[in-house]
Formats: C-alpha cells, sequence, structure tokens
C-alpha cells in the first residue's frame, strides 16, 4: 500500500553516520549539519589530536554525539582499522559519506609520481576499500523500508576541467563519479544506495590553497571567488549539508548512483 504522508520526509534523526575526513572543510560541514537533525556522527581524519577536537566542538555545538576515529586512509591498514573501530562500537552503519581527500598541484613538465599515488589511494582506492570493508555494517543497516546510504564527495573538476594543474585531482573524482554509479549497479538491489556530490567553490582549506590564500581560511579573499560564480558566492555549511541530509533521507530514496554539483551553477555555466 502506498504511504501518502510527508511525515518526517527529511528526518535522519536515530541514524548512525560516518563521515571521513571529517574535521575540517566539506566533511566538517556535512557533520554538523547530520548532528544537529539528530545523527549519530563518527568523524575520520588522519590527524588525530584535530579530529578529537572537531568531534568535541561539534558535538558542543549541534548536540547529539561526535565520535572521533582517526585513520590514515590512503593506507589499507588505516582503512581496515577504521572499519574494525566502528565495528567494534556499532552493529550497522546507515550513513557512510566518503569525503577523505586530498590533492597536489605541479606543472604538467614536472608533475611528480607521488603527487599522482598519494592523490589516487587517498581519493579513490580509499573510497572503494573502507565501503568494502564497511559492507557487514551497511548490509546490517539496510532495508526496503529504510536503506542504507553511502555519499561519495567528488568535485566539479571531475566534471569539467579545473583552473589548476591538478592533474591527479581532476582524474581521481572523476573515478569517484564512475565508482559510484559502479556500486549503484552492484548494490542497489540490497537496498544500500549511491550516490555523489561534487561540490564546487566552499570556503575550505584546500581551496584556500588554490586560490592564493596559502590555507588561511578566514584570510582568504572568498568574496573574490564569490565574484566568478553564477551566483555570486560561494557555498555554505547549509547548501552541502542540506544535499548529504536529502540524499539520506526518505526524500531521496529514490535519487540512485547519480553525481549532483553543488556549486552555485558553475557546470552550467561551463
Amino acid at each position: 500500500m502506498t504511504d501518502h504522508t510527508f511525515d518526517n520526509l527529511f528526518s535522519i534523526a536515530g541514524k548512525v553516520a560516518l563521515v571521513t575526513g571529517g574535521s575540517r572543510g566539506i566533511g566538517e560541514m556535512i557533520a554538523a549539519g547530520f548532528l544537529a537533525k539528530g545523527a549519530k556522527v563518527y568523524i575520520s581524519s588522519r590527524k588525530a589530536a584535530v579530529c578529537e577536537e572537531t568531534a568535541s566542538r561539534l558535538g558542543q555545538t549541534y548536540g547529539g554525539e561526535c565520535v572521533a576515529l582517526p585513520a590514515d586512509l590512503s593506507q589499507m591498514s588505516g582503512v581496515e582499522s577504521l572499519a574494525a573501530r566502528l565495528g567494534e562500537r556499532e552493529g550497522r552503519l546507515d550513513i557512510l559519506v566518503n569525503n577523505a581527500g586530498v590533492s597536489w598541484g605541479a606543472k604538467l613538465e614536472v608533475f611528480p609520481e607521488i603527487g599522482w599515488d598519494k592523490v589516487m589511494d587517498t581519493n579513490v582506492k580509499g573510497v572503494f576499500f573502507l565501503t568494502q570493508k564497511l559492507l557487514p555494517l551497511l548490509r546490517a543497516a539496510a532495508s526496503a523500508e529504510t536503506p542504507a546510504r553511502v555519499i561519495n564527495v567528488g568535485s566539479i573538476d571531475g566534471i569539467k576541467t579545473a583552473i589548476f594543474d591538478t592533474f591527479s585531482y581532476g582524474a581521481s573524482k572523476a573515478a569517484v563519479h564512475h565508482l559510484t554509479r559502479f556500486m549503484a549497479a552492484h548494490l542497489t538491489k540490497e537496498h544500500i544506495l549511491f550516490n555523489a556530490i561534487a561540490p564546487g567553490p566552499f570556503p575550505t582549506w584546500m581551496l584556500s590553497t588554490g586560490v592564493g590564500g596559502g590555507g588561511d581560511v578566514a584570510s582568504t579573499n572568498w568574496d573574490g571567488v564569490a565574484g566568478t560564480n553564477p551566483s555570486g558566492r560561494v557555498g555554505t555549511p547549509q547548501d552541502i549539508a542540506g544535499l548529504a541530509i536529502f540524499l539520506s533521507s526518505r526524500a531521496g530514496e529514490f535519487v540512485v548512483g547519480q553525481t549532483i554539483a553543488c556549486d552555485g551553477g558553475v557546470v552550467a555555466a561551463s
């Protein structure tokens, strides 16, 4: 029988989520939104002290439970350790956000092998194998009534050509987008739904390093970045968290295998 009610359409209350790369930037924004809407959130990042500080601050700011599980997801040992530690704490995982990522910029003629391998290992290999290792927890959460969700964070640089000399980064994000479709083809019938988000300009450490801010988010000229965007601004936490919450809720349940740009119109205007 069809359910004609719209109660709790965007609710994620009570769900268990893991956000990788959750100590800053896009990951922190999504984790904050999940917490504000009643989810229990685990965040992971490579630097343990930063991860712990962010988890504590987010928990105090938005309420709910935010737990730090530091891990280096460019290494299989880190992937396996994170999956094992989460499995010791939880019997299910409702939402996995594969957001951890790195970039590398260098001129074509001198682009180094490490700048290729580090980016691919973190951005593509890490996404695939963490998802693989967490399948038991995702399957435990998945049902026809309440599917589990996996959101892979790609980039508009995987859709359009970037203005930066970040060859491996753009290639890695295009791979993430297509991997999302592959995984959706294999696991949708098990009620594990995959989608990708391709963010545009957000005020993050990573983008700051590319637009002359040197990684100092507070002092970066975001107005200058906003001036190049069709919407006349950069993204906000509400923009990216809102899309992630939609994809994780009943409202987004029939959206499967898609890559959705969250960019203020950059891709549309390119």
